[in-house]
């Protein structure tokens, strides 16, 4: 497979273009698992580097270096990065939901997943259109139209292997809070905000939550930690930097909250193994 590093930013960053997508590279240096992760919006994944094992209710798939997995969004999956020797690398590519739903809306014959499809081989035209897409990303001065066309190359390729793609269904209260909060998750989100916002009463929103099995802080609490690990995988941000986009107040708070939630601290994510 032709590699994907020289298509991002010589320093790690989340790309991102109004109206197309988003992209980043993952650099991992030790094995770390990531339970019950919640993936919001579909994503295609190419791992370039060691190996990524996901797991789902009813299933389970193992994608090696040089292959790539599309995943749909609006579903829970635990996640195994597997460095090859010292390092796991990998690329992910994500479409803005407007964008993505006029292309499912007109590709009405493509068989679109409805959880994880691993992608085995990759003609080297697909890997070009990746390239071109966060090449698009993280170029201002292309034209908007011709940023979206290359964007929207990717999903066609996507189509031809016979995984489409299709915006995740906001079918629940827990999904539709966790999308409003997920666009600002530095603000200090209070129940009445987010009632108002949903246009019903505080009570309703707890009592519907918890019918859901879930509450407004501990989605609010999974939505920071999950981004905060996305920005610790894919930037050199400091904690403390990561902390604050996030909504916590100290860097001690979220690493508490990050160890309870995924069993290790965030220095793990870019440290190496120790070795004796």
């Amino acid at each position: 497979m032709s590699s994907l590093i020289n298509a991002l930013p010589t320093a790690p960053r989340i790309l991102h273009r109004a109206g197309v997508g988003a992209a980043a590279g993952v650099l991992q240096r030790q094995m770390l698992a990531f339970r019950r992760l919640f993936i919001a919006q579909p994503l295609l994944i190419v791992v370039e580097r060691g190996e990524k094992a996901v797991r789902w209710d009813g299933g389970e798939c193992l994608v090696r270096a040089g292959e790539a997995v599309a995943i749909a969004g609006g579903q829970a999956l635990d996640i195994e990065n597997r460095p090859d020797g010292a390092t796991y690398r990998a690329f992910w590519l994500a479409w803005d939901a407007a964008l993505l739903a006029r292309h499912a809306a007109a590709q009405t014959a493509a068989r679109q997943i409805s959880r994880v499809a691993p992608l085995r081989r990759l003609p080297s035209g697909f890997v070009e259109s990746a390239k071109a897409m966060m090449a698009a990303l993280d170029n201002a001065e292309l034209p908007q139209p011709l940023a979206a066309h290359r964007a929207a190359e990717m999903l066609h390729w996507l189509d031809a292997c016979g995984c489409g793609l299709a915006p995740a269904e906001v079918a629940t209260l827990t999904q539709r809070v966790r999308q409003l909060v997920g666009g600002d998750l530095a603000r200090a989100w209070l129940a009445p905000d987010v009632a108002s916002r949903l246009a019903m009463s505080e009570a309703t929103l707890r009592r519907k939550l918890a019918d859901e099995g879930g509450s407004l802080s501990a989605i609010l609490a999974d939505a920071r930690l999950s981004f905060a690990l996305t920005l610790l995988q894919a930037t050199t941000q400091p904690v403390a930097q990561i902390a604050l986009a996030v909504g916590y107040q100290s860097p001690s708070h979220m690493t508490m909250r990050f160890r309870r939630r995924f069993g290790f601290p965030p220095s793990a994510i870019r440290e190496a193994v120790r070795r004796a």
